[in-house]
């Protein structure tokens, strides 16, 4: 069945308090098939320690980080503008740009932002469409969709129903975009484990999606083990409603890092948590549980694996992966503790919950991930405040490898990893904790940079526009993008 004749009323759109309220009723409700490592469709609430509590009051009033929802940034950072959550009272989530628009994934639908005028960013529309974590990445006139929370069916009114019911609901959707103010619902494609993550490779007549999921379970009719691949979709451009999965690769035939016990504190591998494409170089990078894999996708309807790599001793669980500008490098991220954790403390260090950075060496299916070093934000951060390595992007500066990345309530960092063995910090902007006796999940979930501004949607606070100003970026100011989908690495080059 269609996903549109699920329901006479094929698209909702929010205007009403009485809308908004039963909207977020699911969303609280509601909750993944499977365990992930991202923050359930409720930001987590946790008291911590008195102890906790005092450090953190203590390290406020020393000035050793910021206050409570106090903002601060490096000189060279300069925040523009804040643009609260309006009607979608869920998680904010993902991020993707085409022209003078934002796409803003959160846990009950998407928002589109006009950008023309960055410093003053206008709500175009708002799409009611729960199912976390409701990644998005736009090509032309389509607009995708992961849902990997499972629901009792494919239509945007659906509701919280058990993985373990074979009738749930879990996959891609699709929705036409050519009207930004009156986004389309077009197709539904159920997937395995449904999609907690997906990557685009666009081609001219048709584009292939990569979903990544994991977490299967023998109790789950449509997640079942093992679940050692992704699901490829192709998506014809003139006719979405199409859409299918066309193949599953098994990515690994040994089954991949076994996790604990063997490996403790390593998560196993049954699945990815997400890849990034590099079209133009024909590569893809993947961040899986306990494993960081390099993929050859000349053929993107069957990707390769030509190396893989393990790091059981820092890295818990591989969660996202960057190229550099050149396709020589990788940096992939370490999501310590699901996103919800305090990780950026003297107590966890600053080579775990970090990002790794591999280079590139070798030629052709010979070609090899090689670690050089780790990457940690500097400032260390309260008891109360989740912070982890998570998603980021390139800032594409002529002869420099920088990146510009998310780390929760650790705010935006911005930093420089031209010299593989030597990253370091070069701006950064955040918010004091949200509480300084509760440990409330939020902060950026991404933070990309797109045609002269970086844009991070905050968990709880909403949509931010920030500026860098630095001879070391200033580069960058030049290049400009028709449409962004991170997950789908540009040629800058």
């Amino acid at each position: 069945m269609k996903p549109w004749e699920r329901s006479p009323q094929r698209r909702r759109y929010l205007g009403a308090a009485a809308a908004a309220f039963g909207l977020v009723a699911t969303l609280l409700a509601a909750g993944p098939a499977a365990a992930t490592p991202d923050p359930g469709d409720a930001p987590h609430k946790e008291r911590v320690t008195k102890s906790q509590q005092s450090e953190a009051r203590a390290a406020i009033e020393n000035g050793d980080i910021p206050g409570v929802d106090q903002i601060v940034h490096s000189d060279n950072v300069s925040h523009l503008t804040n643009i609260p959550k309006q009607d979608l009272k869920g998680v904010n989530s993902d991020l993707a740009f085409q022209g003078k628009y934002a796409f803003a994934g959160n846990y009950d639908g998407f928002v589109i932002y006009d950008i023309s005028r960055p410093k003053s960013p206008k709500i175009v529309s708002q799409v009611l469409c729960p199912g976390s974590q409701n990644d998005v990445s736009v090509s032309g006139d389509l607009l995708f969709l992961s849902t990997d929370s499972s629901r009792s069916d494919n239509s945007c009114n659906s509701t919280t129903q058990p993985a373990t019911e074979k009738s749930s609901w879990e996959g891609m959707k699709v929705f036409d975009i050519s009207d930004k103010r009156n986004p389309e619902y077009v197709a539904a494609v159920e997937t395995s484990c449904g999609s907690h993550t997906h990557t685009l490779v666009p081609e001219r007549q048709d584009v292939y999606i990569y979903v990544s999921s994991y977490s299967p379970s023998a109790t789950f009719p449509d997640c079942q083990p093992p679940h050692d691949g992704i699901s490829v979709i192709k998506v014809p451009r003139e006719a979405p409603e199409k859409a299918a999965v066309i193949d599953f690769p098994v990515l690994f035939p040994d089954g991949g890092n076994p996790g604990g016990p063997t490996n403790p504190g390593v998560s196993q591998t049954t699945g990815c948590h997400d890849l990034t494409t590099f079209p133009a170089l024909k590569l893809a990078a993947g961040a899986c549980m306990g494993d960081g894999i390099l993929l050859d996708i000349a053929d993107p309807a069957k990707p390769r694996v030509i190396d893989r790599v393990e790091d059981n001793v820092n890295f818990a669980f591989w969660h996202s992966a960057t190229f550099n500008e050149r396709g020589t490098k990788v940096v992939f991220t370490d999501e310590l503790g699901g996103g919800g954790a305090a990780t950026c403390n003297t107590e966890v260090g600053q080579d775990r919950g970090a990002d790794g950075i591999y280079d590139i060496v070798g030629k052709g299916d010979k070609r090899k991930l090689v670690f050089r070093s780790y990457f940690k934000i500097p400032r260390h951060q309260a008891a109360t405040e989740n912070c982890v390595a998570h998603n980021g992007s390139l800032i594409p500066a002529k002869g420099r490898d920088i990146m510009v990345q998310a780390w929760y309530q650790g705010g935006v960092s911005i930093w420089d990893f031209t010299d593989s063995d030597r990253p370091k910090e070069i701006g950064y902007f955040e918010r004091g904790p949200l509480s300084a006796d509760t440990l409330i999940t939020g902060g950026s979930w991404s933070a990309y940079y797109y045609n002269g501004y970086i844009y991070s949607n905050d968990i709880n606070k909403g949509f931010d526009v920030l500026k860098i100003h630095d001879r070391r970026t200033d580069s960058a100011e030049s290049v400009r993008l028709r449409e962004l989908n991170t997950q789908t690495q540009p040629d800058y080059r």
